[in-house]
């Protein structure tokens, strides 16, 4: 059975499947200071918490610090930055810095907005669509 994603529009795809990038200080998600969780545009699985979530002033939603297992660390294709995708549908959602001293965990996950869905605290959040096409509570 093929895994049925939830489908993308054409920015949403070139970021999440093409690896590319939103502009800066574009994405709906910059300056969301809001309760709740952010998950996978893609497959809903829940990535960040809002307590999470820092104003770094890059252009983009920064979090310093991810649920567990829910985002994984890769070489980028550039050879110099840590890209960041999805656990479990490796959707691409930006990159991950450390060292740079915005908070004491010292780690600034910058991520595209296009590539998440805020869920607000108080609302269920959708079931996560596995690789191999079943769905699952988290």
């Amino acid at each position: 059975m093929s895994t049925e994603y939830n489908s993308l529009n054409d920015a949403e795809a070139h970021v999440i499947l093409r690896k590319g990038t939103e502009r800066p200080f574009t994405g709906e998600y910059t300056d969301l200071a809001a309760p709740g969780t952010f998950i996978c545009r893609r497959c809903n699985l829940p990535l960040y918490q809002s307590d999470d979530k820092f104003h770094s002033h890059c252009g983009w939603p920064s979090f310093d610090d991810d649920l567990p297992e829910a985002v994984l660390r890769v070489p980028d294709a550039d050879g110099r930055r840590t890209e960041i995708v999805c656990a479990n549908c490796d959707g691409h959602l930006g990159h991950v810095f450390e060292g740079e001293g915005f908070t004491p965990k010292d780690t600034r996950h910058c991520v595209n907005s296009i590539s998440m869905r805020f869920i607000p605290e108080g609302e269920p959040l959708p079931e996560v669509i596995r690789p191999n096409g079943s769905s699952s509570s988290s």
